[in-house]
């Protein structure tokens, strides 16, 4: 896979970036706001390590607070990269988010669960939709997908299979931009989170004991395992060969095994972020940034697990098992 740019075109920006790395929350101050078995504590945790002050015990103040985090980050980053469409790849699950809530939505004013984060602004996107007679202001092929979507949902109001036709176009398009991102890392990242994807839809299926028919609809190409032979096989191979040697193995053992969906759910996220965390061990180049996106990423999520898992009163040993690998 030919570099879309050199190496040393992100000398500089690779430098910035391993400074601010150092800002990353480790597990153990991860730690330290689980111990400290108050939510409020925990902010103020944050608020040691740079984060603004909040309350999170006040409705959407966490929520606020991440999205304050998410919205440095991407801006920060933005025209530094020698080429956005790295960010792109990152930004579009949100993009995916804001497309099916408004899809699901039918017009309702739905703008308190949009997520701005993505490559086109949450309010913005709803407003094109409202003024729009479908979605072709979209690039392809996420413009066939959303209007496949609706139309999907309206027929047969199946809210499920209207986001699997959404999905399957994100991660199409994820794919795309990481290929021609010349990246390696990156694109491997994205077929180990289709990879996830489709083995825990064939632990559900299994699960739910329904047929080769059902699975089919579930599954999304791109991945290292095809939906052909997934479905070829799902049924009379285990997990654990079908994903033998792949990213996600360890995660499909624990699926063999039958482990717990909540467990299949922790372990392929693992799988994605141990494959895009190569990156932070090359010196200079596009990885760098791509690495410390994911981890970034990953770190705002483990911030929203702890706090919500505090305030809903869970203990602490139960929340750690629910973190993804971090930053040290």
């Amino acid at each position: 896979m030919a570099k879309k740019y050199r190496d040393t075109d992100y000398l500089c920006l690779s430098a910035q970036i391993r400074s601010r790395e150092n800002a990353l929350l480790r597990r153990s101050q991860l730690d330290r706001m689980l111990e400290s078995g108050d939510a409020k504590q925990a902010a103020r945790i944050l608020a040691e390590q740079g984060w603004e002050s909040f309350d999170p015990t006040q409705p959407g103040a966490l929520d606020a607070a991440i999205l304050t985090q998410r919205e440095a980050l991407y801006r920060e980053l933005s025209g530094q990269l020698p080429d956005d469409a790295v960010l792109a790849v990152f930004r579009l699950k949100y993009d995916c988010h804001n497309i099916k809530t408004l899809i699901k939505a039918r017009g309702a004013d739905v703008s308190a669960l949009l997520l701005d984060a993505g490559t086109i602004p949450a309010q913005e996107l709803a407003q094109r939709r409202r003024e729009s007679e479908g979605w072709a202001f979209l690039p392809d092929p996420m413009a066939h997908a959303a209007l496949d979507a609706e139309r999907v949902l309206a027929e047969t109001g199946d809210a499920r299979r209207s986001d699997l036709l959404v999905d399957a176009a994100c991660f199409a398009r994820q794919l795309e931009l990481a290929q021609a991102s010349g990246c390696q890392i990156l694109a491997d990242y994205v077929r180990a989170l289709i990879d996830g994807a489709n083995l825990k839809s064939l632990v559900r299926t299994l699960r739910l004991k329904k047929d080769a028919a059902f699975l089919r609809e579930l599954l999304l190409p791109g991945g290292t395992v095809s939906p052909e032979r997934i479905v070829q096989h799902g049924f009379s191979s285990s997990a654990a060969e079908l994903f033998a040697g792949s990213a996600l193995a360890q995660a499909a053992e624990a699926a063999a095994a039958g482990g717990s969906l909540t467990e299949l759910e922790r372990l392929c996220d693992n799988a994605a972020l141990n494959v895009i965390g190569r990156a932070r061990r090359v010196p200079f180049g596009v990885e760098v940034p791509v690495g410390y996106v994911a981890a970034r990423e990953n770190e705002l999520m483990s911030v929203r697990l702890v706090i919500t898992g505090l305030l809903a009163g869970i203990p602490a040993d139960q929340i750690r098992e629910r973190l993804r690998e971090t930053n040290g």
